[in-house]
Parts: C-alpha cells; sequence; structure tokens
C-alpha cells in the first residue's frame, strides 16, 4: 500500500470513529432522560376513543405533538384533581421553556364520564387539556395499551371509588413512549425531565 492510500485508510478509520463516537455520545445523552434506560414502544399503542367534544378520535389525532397522558376520573377525591393539576403547572413551565406539551386526561371510569363531564372537569384545569372517554371496551384497550390500571370499587352507591394507577406517559407522535412520571414530582421537576427527553430527540 502506498503512503498515500495508508493516509486515505486511515483517515477513512478517524472519521468512522469520530462519527460513531458522536451518535452514541447523542443517543446516551437521551437515554440520560430516561428511567433505567426506557426504549419506545414498551408502551403505549393505538386507540380509538370519544373526545370531550363528542368526536371519535385516534391515538393519532390525539398525540400531534408532545403529549402528556394521565388516566384518572372526574369523580376522583383527591389524587386525580392533584396529579392533572401538577399536569397543568408542568404544561405552563414547559411553555416559558420553550416547549409546546398537551396535557391528556383518559377516564378509567366511563359509564360517569361523559365528553360533558369530560370538558368542565379539563377546562378548569388547563385550556389545551383534552379529556377522552368512550365504550367501556375503548378503554379497556387504550388501558391496556399503556400498562394503566383501573377498576371500580365493588358496591351499589353511586359515589363509589375507581383504584387506579397515577403514572404520566410522555408519548411523541413519531416515536411513540418515551418516558413516564410519578406523581411524587414537582411541576418544576417533571417539567426538567420533559424538557430533557424532547431537547435529546
Amino acid at each position: 500500500m502506498t503512503p498515500k492510500l495508508a493516509f486515505a485508510a486511515a483517515a477513512s478509520v478517524i472519521v468512522a470513529l469520530v462519527g460513531g463516537t458522536y451518535v452514541w455520545s447523542q443517543r446516551t445523552a437521551a437515554l440520560d432522560c430516561l428511567p433505567g434506560g426506557t426504549v419506545a414502544g414498551a408502551i403505549g399503542g393505538p386507540f380509538t376513543l370519544v373526545s370531550e367534544t363528542g368526536e371519535t378520535v385516534t391515538d393519532e389525532d390525539v398525540i400531534t405533538g408532545p403529549t402528556l397522558i394521565y388516566f384518572g376520573y372526574t369523580f376522583c377525591p383527591d389524587v386525580c384533581p392533584l396529579d392533572t393539576a401538577r399536569n397543568a403547572e408542568a404544561v405552563d413551565v414547559l411553555g416559558e421553556m420553550g416547549h409546546e406539551v398537551k396535557p391528556v386526561f383518559i377516564t378509567v371510569d366511563p359509564a360517569r364520564d361523559t365528553p360533558e363531564e369530560l370538558s368542565y372537569f379539563t377546562d378548569n384545569l388547563h385550556p389545551d387539556m383534552l379529556g377522552l372517554t368512550g365504550s367501556e371496551e375503548q378503554v379497556r384497550v387504550a388501558k391496556q395499551a399503556y400498562r394503566a390500571y383501573g377498576q371500580a370499587q365493588q358496591g351499589d352507591d353511586e359515589y363509589y371509588l375507581v383504584d387506579h394507577s397515577t403514572f404520566t406517559y410522555l408519548v411523541l407522535p413519531e416515536t411513540g413512549f418515551a418516558d413516564f412520571y410519578r406523581r411524587d414530582l414537582t411541576p418544576e421537576d417533571m417539567a426538567e425531565r420533559v424538557a430533557c427527553v424532547l431537547d435529546s430527540v
């Protein structure tokens, strides 16, 4: 091999190594924002539900940009109002950071949560929050896709409670599930974690 060819070959190897290192560092930076290296696709999937305006919508209609999804119910006496208010505040903080994120509330109690009930609930929390309901089967499919739990307690009382999970999921239109957040996070902490993910993709 001539000196020129040897130099060209060495240069090609260096360029490949540098490029690979850059891509790896970018990927590592993105994973640093995720819980335990969570990857897209492990949670989430297609759903068809009914919006608070009465329209039938799919996941593609709803997730048109970064979206925070929470499963709860409007008759919830304590947990849901606190969690959704935290999510609404986090969305406002993200807006100040330059990120537009949509808050979505999916009911686990479709028997009582009509579109009208959802509209009243979400309108009092955030102007951009979207409430979703549907048939028992439609809601079951959505819960199953996000590994969410929701089960009404036994009894004939119209004021029955519903046991449910309390995670909030960050979902992106192209890649799907990106991260999840527990209810003990403050709005500011949650916004920082969401922004970290959005800045890394």
